[in-house]
């Protein structure tokens, strides 16, 4: 599965430590990320991760491109609901697109605890069988 990994900054520890303890089930799909997240995550885990570019620079709207064109199936987005963004409008229009296109979607760690631990009990199938039919 493709899973992108954003945080905003005062989250990035967060993703950091996140992407530690999961390390065992992400290195077994295909991770996104923004910018500075990716690096971060990389530096820490030694895992494989395609960066694009920083949220406020437009990677936000290259994963809601991607999620719009049905290439993820997972997104762990660690906002930070306490300090203005200035891209606003960017992470609403990310949101909705989880939303339109029923993508799983975590913006805390609670939530993202919870999709990774049904990730590794293979309960995201039904995403595999939309991919199926779409290549047909």
């Amino acid at each position: 599965m493709k899973i992108a990994l954003i945080a905003h900054d005062k989250k990035k520890p967060e993703m950091v430590e996140f992407a530690i303890a999961y390390q065992h089930i992400l290195q077994q799909h295909e991770l996104y990320a923004t910018g500075t997240t990716g690096l971060k995550v990389m530096e820490a885990t030694g895992l494989k991760v395609h960066r694009f570019q920083s949220g406020p620079l437009g990677g936000d709207q290259q994963i809601g491109a991607m999620i719009a064109n049905n290439e993820m199936d997972l997104v762990i987005f660690l906002r930070d609901p306490l300090t203005a963004q200035p891209h606003e409008p960017d992470v609403n229009a990310l949101l909705r697109l989880s939303d339109v296109y029923r993508i799983p979607l975590a913006t805390n760690l609670a939530s993202a605890e919870i999709l990774m631990h049904a990730l590794k009990r293979g309960e995201f199938q039904w995403r595999e069988l939309i991919h199926a039919k779409n290549r047909k």
